[in-house]
C-alpha cells in the first residue's frame, strides 16, 4: 500500500507541537504540501525528508482569524484537500472547582472552534471536483470517565456526534471522520503523568506496553484521508493500544 499526496494540500491545526507536529510530519513524508497553524510559531521547524511545513498564525477560537487563514490558503494554493482538526486540550481542573468561564473556554476550543474550522473547509472543498477529507482528532476521554478534564471529555464526546452529522450533511464530496487516540507520549506528557517513572508506570497499564507516539496518530490520518479509505465517513478510529487495564484486575486477588 503506497501513499502519494504530492498534489494535495493539508492543513493541520495545532500543528506546531505534540500530536499535531507528528501528523504534519507524516503528511510531509508522503509528499503533501502541509500548512500548520497555531497561536505561536513552532520553536523548531516542522520538517520531514527535507520538506518543511508552512506556518500561518491563527487562533482557531476566533472566526475572523479562521477566515484570514483560509483566505491565505486559497490565495497561495487555490485548494485544500485535507483538514486535520487537531488543536485543543485542557489543563487539569476539577469540575466543582472550575469557573463557568473556564468550562465555556474549554468547550469553545475543543468543540466550537473545530466546527467553525470544518465549516470553512467544507465550503472550499465542496467547490472542488475532488472534494476533500476532514478529520477530527478526538480522545479516549470521550469514551470513558475524564476526571479533572470533565468539560474536555464532554467536548470530545460532542465531536464524535458532530462527525456523524457532518458526514451525512456534507456527503458525498466531503468525507468526515474522527481519530481518537488513547494515551499519547508528547513533550508535555509530564504534565499529565509525572516524571519518567510515572510515564513508565502508566505505559505498563496499556496492553501494547507503551503510549502512542505522535507519528502513530499521523499514520492513521494519512490512511483515513487517502484513496485507500474512500468509503470511510462518519466513523471513529480508536487508537488506544488495546485499551487501559480494568481497575478491578489490579484490585482483585483472584486469578493472579
Amino acid at each position: 500500500m503506497k501513499f502519494d499526496f504530492k498534489d494535495k494540500v493539508v492543513l493541520v491545526t495545532g500543528g506546531t507541537k505534540g500530536i499535531g507536529a507528528g501528523i504534519a510530519r507524516e503528511f510531509l513524508s508522503v509528499g503533501a504540501t502541509v500548512v500548520i497553524c497555531g497561536r505561536k510559531a513552532p520553536e523548531q521547524t516542522i520538517e520531514r525528508d527535507g520538506r518543511q511545513a508552512l506556518f500561518i498564525a491563527c487562533d482557531v477560537r476566533e472566526p475572523d482569524a479562521i477566515n484570514t487563514l483560509f483566505n491565505a490558503i486559497e490565495q497561495e494554493f487555490g485548494r485544500l484537500d485535507v483538514l486535520i482538526n487537531n488543536a485543543g486540550g485542557s489543563p487539569f481542573a476539577l469540575a466543582d472547582k472550575a469557573s463557568a468561564r473556564f468550562h465555556e473556554s474549554i468547550l469553545r476550543l475543543n468543540l466550537i472552534a473545530p466546527l467553525n474550522m470544518a465549516q470553512r473547509a467544507n465550503a472550499l472543498m465542496q467547490s472542488q471536483s475532488s472534494g476533500g477529507s476532514i478529520i477530527f482528532i478526538g480522545s479516549i476521554s470521550a469514551l470513558r470517565p475524564s476526571p479533572g478534564t470533565a468539560a474536555y471529555g464532554a467536548a470530545k464526546a460532542g465531536i464524535l456526534s458532530l462527525v456523524q452529522s457532518l458526514a451525512v450533511e456534507w456527503a458525498p464530496k466531503v468525507r468526515v471522520t474522527a481519530v481518537s487516540p488513547g494515551l499519547v507520549k508528547t513533550e508535555q506528557s509530564y504534565l499529565h503523568y509525572g516524571d519518567d517513572a510515572g510515564i513508565a508506570a502508566v505505559s505498563a497499564t496499556i496492553p501494547a506496553g507503551r503510549m502512542a507516539e505522535p507519528q502513530d496518530i499521523g499514520k492513521a490520518c494519512v490512511y483515513l484521508s487517502s484513496e485507500h479509505c474512500l468509503y470511510a465517513s462518519g466513523c471513529n478510529l480508536l487508537l488506544n493500544g488495546g485499551g487501559e487495564m480494568p481497575a478491578f484486575l489490579a484490585a482483585s486477588n483472584a486469578n493472579a
